[in-house]
């Protein structure tokens, strides 16, 4: 087994009309795409961020696998970011609530933090020397 890359990260939201609109105009992009169920309701947007269009998918909960739990918790995705203070600052004034502050990790040049979206989602961003790394290698 090897894995390749990230290639969608998936949040459910019970509001998934307000999740969408939330998520876009704190990305500041409209999702790329849209699934929509029989009685045309939406049930999936997907948007694409970042360098490499790596997927951020919006889930209407009715989907939730069986003992989906409703709290948040799980594996936290790190999104690099430029400015860690001024990313958390702008999620936390667009109604998320703090889940982790910002943490220096390893020899510092690391830090992770993470928020809890208004819809129960684990949202982590990070400073990351190692992404950095990569696309420079990528741009040469």
């Amino acid at each position: 087994m090897q894995l390749r890359g990230l290639a969608t990260v998936s949040f459910w939201a019970a509001d998934l009309t307000a999740a969408k609109t939330w998520y876009a105009d704190l990305l500041g992009v409209e999702p790329y795409y849209e699934v929509r169920d029989a009685e045309g309701r939406p049930a999936y947007y997907e948007f694409r961020l970042g360098d490499h269009q790596h997927e951020l998918g919006l889930i209407d909960s009715r989907y939730a696998p069986p003992g989906t739990p409703a709290a948040p918790g799980g594996a936290v995705v790190y999104w690099h970011v430029d400015d860690l203070d001024a990313t958390v600052a702008a999620l936390l004034a667009a109604g998320a609530r703090e889940h982790q502050p910002p943490t220096p990790r390893g020899d510092g040049d690391f830090v992770t933090a993470s928020v809890v979206d208004p819809f129960g989602n684990i949202l982590g961003v990070m400073r990351n020397p190692h992404y950095l790394q990569m696309l420079d290698a990528v741009r040469a």
